[in-house]
């Protein structure tokens, strides 16, 4: 569970690298908006010029795929780029970038299929909700469960 109630403003996700904003909550959001845009096969992902911007959209798209949603990573891009591939694909996507703001943060800025954008009341209070309240996988989703999280990460190495 983490306090990202600073972090989620009116339009984006936005804060200070890796201070406030980490792979591992760029991660946690990607899973989140996997959940919300369900059942959405693929989601464009972009990033601009900051050198926070890949690993944070990686860690996104980790995030998506491990909810069986498709990424198409554009890479380098500009906002309005990655809002015409949202269009132009009909399909949601996520541009990190914090615009104007100083190197030392980043953000991401979301959108639904056909570049329509997520706002606070179009999914990011949503996301806020899950975030700090630990969301466990969908599969147990609503099931009279306590689930006690155990060996949660996949380790390849299997130790």
């Amino acid at each position: 569970m983490r306090d990202v109630s600073g972090l989620i403003k009116a339009y984006d996700v936005r804060g200070v690298v890796p201070d406030e904003l980490d792979e591992d909550l760029a991660g946690d959001i990607g899973r989140c908006f996997g959940a919300l845009i369900a059942p959405a096969a693929a989601v464009v992902i972009g990033h601009d010029m900051r050198e926070t911007g890949e690993g944070l959209a990686a860690a996104f798209a980790h995030g998506l795929m491990e909810r069986g949603i498709d990424v198409i990573r554009i890479g380098l891009a500009s906002t309005d780029q990655l809002y015409f591939a949202s269009g132009k694909l009909d399909i949601p996507g996520a541009m990190f970038t914090a615009s104007h703001n100083p190197a030392k943060y980043n953000g991401i800025k979301m959108c639904y299929a056909g570049a329509k954008p997520v706002g606070q009341d179009s999914g990011l209070n949503q996301i806020k909700e899950w975030i700090s309240t630990g969301t466990v996988p969908t599969v147990l989703g609503g099931l009279p469960l306590e689930v006690v999280p155990l060996y949660f990460e996949l380790d390849g190495t299997f130790p």
